[in-house]
């Protein structure tokens, strides 16, 4: 066997069949561009999925990883320690809020959101106690946790892991009627995505995100925004929201923040919100860990230079434009999507978006599918406009055009 077949049949031999990857083994990274186990390179268009912003192997965020490894990787919180308030400070800032509550993953960020909510609703707006109420969008994906997955519409998600946590009412994503039909006195907060990522790179109505932020005002609930994918450059903004000119009360932010280098996320709010929180009642023993606030401290004072959130919206004009010309000519059918980010529904005759990868694989470039017949393009903010038109000549050989 070949190397890649060797180094997959271990693999599959050995953990759990979780994931469906590519049948591409990876041994290397640089910028855009991945080099498998038999030297083959392939350009990466997926970025995993958003974590890679910045490109694999960023010389900033490996040089500050690399100076923190050498002097203190993990504290836990029982200590102080001095990557901590700069941390949380710088994030704030960032996010135009006052206070962070620092944990690893997505999920973990989430749930900690979930029950940042429910807690303020108990302790602030004054919803009788376990009658809080969570409204979410359908066709969301937030993570996997048993908690998240109980609000999920996504069957393969969902199955055989009953039973669910109650306190959650799905809405049909950017139905402001529906929203506004599901809120009662005990809604505490509204967790939206932005862009939906999972599901094909939904971008909703205009008009719905401003909607959702005046609804919530008026009825006292919070607007958690979970740009853990949208968030961070990917969108041509810091934030997706930030195209629709609305603020939340709550962003919920993972992937990029720890550079594709470690772990990083967090829900960053106001005092009133983050403050109902005392010693003891949530905590994290990796969350805010040296390591992470150093590499996600670089990540932060990327962002503040403006670079990368101007080349997501300059090449993801010009990205949108090419696939647009592919869009109605029988082999795609619709392209969604928002600055160096699109879904791409191909066509069934040519195949589905999982054949749709794999040919592409065989041409050296990667991406992903979901939901059946779509195709995810998400490159490293960092990508050549020479190299992702290099890719997107692949795509049309691909589709015959």
């Amino acid at each position: 066997m070949s190397a890649t077949e060797t180094a997959i049949a271990s693999a599959e031999a050995h953990s759990a069949h979780n994931y469906h990857p590519l049948p591409v083994v990876v041994a290397s990274a640089e910028g855009a561009w991945m080099t498998d186990v038999e030297g083959r390179r392939y350009l990466d268009l997926l970025a995993g999925y958003s974590a890679l912003n910045f490109g694999h192997g960023n010389r900033r965020l490996i040089d500050a990883a690399r100076a923190q490894l050498e002097r203190v990787t993990l504290t836990s919180r029982a200590f102080h320690h001095d990557r901590f308030a700069d941390f949380c400070t710088e994030l704030a800032e960032l996010c135009s809020m006052e206070m962070v509550l620092p944990m690893n993953t997505g999920a973990e960020a989430v749930e900690t959101a979930v029950k940042t909510a429910r807690k303020w609703g108990y302790r602030v707006k004054g919803v009788p106690d376990g009658m809080a109420k969570i409204i979410v969008a359908s066709d969301n994906f937030h993570g996997r946790t048993t908690t998240i997955i109980s609000f999920s519409t996504d069957p393969e998600a969902r199955a055989d892991y009953g039973p669910y946590t109650p306190g959650f009412e799905i809405v049909p994503y950017g139905d402001l009627t529906a929203l506004r039909e599901a809120m009662t006195e005990n809604t505490v907060a509204v967790l939206i995505e932005p862009i939906q990522g999972e599901a094909g790179v939904l971008v909703p109505p205009a008009g719905y995100l401003p909607g959702v932020r005046e609804l919530t005002r008026e009825r006292n609930v919070l607007f958690i925004a979970d740009e853990i994918q949208s968030g961070l450059g990917r969108t041509g903004k810091t934030f997706a929201l930030e195209h629709e000119g609305v603020v939340p009360d709550m962003y919920v932010l993972g992937k990029a923040l720890g550079g594709g280098v470690v772990p990083v996320s967090a829900v960053v709010s106001s005092a009133d919100v983050l403050g109902v929180f005392k010693p003891g009642e949530h905590g994290s023993t990796f969350g805010g860990n040296p390591l992470a606030c150093a590499v996600a401290l670089e990540v932060i004072a990327m962002l503040r230079t403006g670079e990368y959130q101007e080349r997501a919206a300059g090449l993801g004009d010009h990205l949108h434009r090419e696939l647009g010309l592919l869009a109605g000519g029988g082999a795609v059918e619709t392209v969604r999507g928002r600055g160096l980010w699109a879904g791409v529904d191909i066509a069934p005759a040519l195949g589905t978006g999982r054949e749709i990868s794999e040919r592409l694989m065989e041409q050296r470039v990667l991406v992903k599918d979901t939901h059946g017949s779509t195709i995810r393009i998400a490159p490293p903010l960092v990508i050549s406009k020479e190299d992702l038109d290099w890719g997107l000549d692949r795509l049309r050989t691909v589709l015959g055009r």
